[in-house]
Parts: C-alpha cells; structure tokens; sequence
C-alpha cells in the first residue's frame, strides 16, 4: 500500500518502528536476504546507528554553472543513521563496505569535446596530448559524485523530509571529472571547499533572481509487516548553492592550461543561485534492531 508522507503518517510510521526496539542484537554481521539484503553495508550492530538507510537517486540532473549532468546511472547513499539531535537531524554512520555514497559515474553529454578544443590549446605538448587523447576515441567525460567530508558530516532530517519543509538531508561532495587527459585528480570542489547541498522535498530558497524549486516527500510503503518503509519518487531539490573552479586536471603544470579551459567553458566558479541539484529517490529505512533480526 503506497500513500504520500504526512504529519500523521510520519507520526505512524515512528510508531511501527517503535515497535521493534524490543528486539535484541544479532552477534555480528550477516548478509540479510530479500527485502532486507538493501541494508548489507548497514553497520547495524554498531551502537551508534539506531537505523539504517538506503537511498538510492534513480534519475534527475545537476547543474554546474552551463553544464548539466543527468542522472542516468542508479547512485546509493547508504549506511547508519545515529539518534536524532535536538533540532531532529540524525548523522550518517559510514557503511560497513566504505562506500557510503557510492562512486557512480554519469556521463556528460558531449564529452570532452563539449568542454576542451585541443587546437585552441597554445602549450605544443598539451595540445599533441589532447590530439592524441582525441585521435584514440578517448572523448568520453564522466562526472562522479564522492562524498568530501566523512559520513558523520551527513545529517537527515525524517520530519523535514516527511512535511516537505526545511532541510531533509545536507550532502557534502565533490565532483570528479573522469577522463584520460585529466588525469586521476580532476575535481570540482575538495575536503576543504565542498558543494554542499542543504536539499529539501519542500520549496528551496535561492538568491534573488533565482526562481524557487519545489521537491516531493514521495510516497510510503510498509513491507515486512510494517518493520520496513520504503519512500518511493522521493525528489530532493537545491539551488542555493555555489560551486568552486576545478582544479588538478591533467596534473602539474598540464593543469595550469587545462584548469583555465575547463572553468571558462563551464562556467566556474559559479554562484549560488546558478546551480542546481534535483534528484529524485526510492528511500529504504528500518531500525537497526529489525535488520539484525533478519
């Protein structure tokens, strides 16, 4: 039975799962099976996760500054969720595989060739690089999503996310571009300079000038006798937030040419307001006592 989250359906769904903090913990991790091998990465028997969580975004788009990216390829955020703190937000307890947000590479359309022409390139070495990388059908570019703060900087908030008001899940990342010629350190934001991502299911609040996007709490569904929610269309939306240059593609010297080529040709850095994050998701929760039973 699938119904759309409100106050009260929130309210119920806390009780169901209330229901099972009676249950004692399993000695150790298991691999659970049906609907419950979805929380295999959860660290369900560690003290400081209450619950478990998989969210998994299914389609949507980013865009950074003139480039748009969607999502064409499943990416998961999984893991533990600790006790809420005062203001109702639980943290991420890192999955049990190390990949909390896992790294999954979206294509952007047009390539490398959307974003670099090598003739325009002045350095002789780089630019017979870029021709060689060209020459050998190498032109494809991925964007991949990591986490760049650890899992604890994840905070969800389930009242947030039910009501479709405020923030429901602050998400710090950076994105990596993927291709030959960049080399392996091509990034769009870093540990120190995250895009950080404040999404909401409720109306976001850009900068003026900006029109407001609105998101969607999903609707619920209660398998395993109600021990399991699962929020499907769940569309968690942002566009307040800014995006820094990319920096460290090609690697030294190199990128002292290519950095410049991509930021002009991208649009970075980029303004709050310019960019935008709308994903839509199918999330899973339980508490962590249910997944150690099963």
């Amino acid at each position: 039975m699938r119904k759309r989250i409100t106050k009260a359906r929130l309210f119920g769904t806390t009780l169901a799962v209330a229901g099972l903090t009676t249950l004692g913990f399993a000695s150790g991790a298991s691999a659970h099976t049906g609907e419950w091998a979805k929380f295999n990465n959860c660290p369900s028997t560690n003290p400081s996760a209450r619950k478990c969580l998989q969210a998994v975004v299914t389609k949507g788009q980013v865009v950074l500054g003139k480039k748009t990216v969607p999502v064409v390829n499943p990416q998961t955020l999984q893991g533990g969720l600790t006790a809420p703190n005062e203001e109702g937000f639980r943290s991420m307890v890192a999955a049990t595989n190390g990949e909390t947000l896992t790294k999954t590479p979206q294509p952007v359309p047009g390539g490398l060739a959307g974003i670099i022409n090598c003739k325009e390139i002045s350095n002789f070495l780089v630019r017979i690089g870029c021709e060689t990388v060209f020459e050998n059908g190498l032109t494809g570019l991925n964007a991949t999503l990591e986490l760049a703060k650890p899992a604890s900087e994840v905070k969800i908030n389930e009242t947030n996310l039910a009501l479709e008001e405020g923030t429901a899940l602050t998400l710090p990342v950076k994105v990596h571009l993927e291709n030959p010629l960049l080399g392996s350190a091509c990034y769009i934001g870093s540990s120190s300079t995250p895009l950080i991502w404040n999404l909401t299911t409720g109306v976001t609040s850009p900068p003026a000038g900006t029109a407001p996007i609105t998101g969607f709490g999903g609707l619920a569904e209660f398998k395993e006798e109600g021990a399991l929610l699962q929020i499907n269309g769940t569309d968690l939306v942002e566009n307040n937030w800014a995006a820094p240059s990319a920096s460290g593609c090609g690697g030294a010297i190199v990128e002292l040419i290519l950095d410049p080529i991509i930021n002009s040709e991208i649009g970075l850095p980029s303004a709050a307001g310019k960019n935008v994050a709308n994903l839509t998701n199918t999330i899973s929760l339980a508490t962590a006592e249910a997944v150690n039973k099963h």
